[in-house]
């Protein structure tokens, strides 16, 4: 096949006894359904994981999942030590990476999290110290 596929062709003949391109490509086909099926899925899911990865992000997220219920800017201002300018930012991320719901009531501005946001930091807490 090509030198990229050398050293599964390999593993593939080791594991039984032989291996021919017909044996090749059904592994290939099999490794390449567990990828992800729709490309925007894929965006999406880097777009929610890259998002979590600031600290600034985070903590926001753990915050509003904690309050169980909507926040105003001016409560999460004074526990994220950060610029006002930082919040914003990071709150503005976070609403586009579908993380949390904005509302606005005046000139007040809530934010909560989504059950996306809650799951993935359920996942984390409940996947914390284990071992695999």
């Amino acid at each position: 096949m090509s030198s990229q596929t050398d050293r599964l062709e390999r593993l593939i003949t080791e594991e039984n006894g032989g291996c021919c391109d017909a044996d090749l490509e059904a592994r290939l086909d099999t490794l390449r359904s567990h990828q992800s099926a729709a490309p925007s899925d894929l965006d999406a899911d880097l777009r929610a994981l890259k998002t979590l990865g600031n600290d600034t992000r985070y903590n926001i997220v753990r915050l509003l999942t904690a309050a169980d219920g909507e926040l105003c800017v001016c409560e999460i201002n004074p526990v994220v030590d950060v610029s006002d300018s930082a919040i914003s930012h990071a709150l503005s991320d976070l609403l586009d990476a579908g993380l949390v719901t904005r509302r606005k009531d005046g000139t007040w501005r809530y934010y909560e999290t989504t059950d996306r946001a809650e799951a993935l930091l359920a996942a984390l807490d409940e996947t914390r110290g284990t071992d695999r």
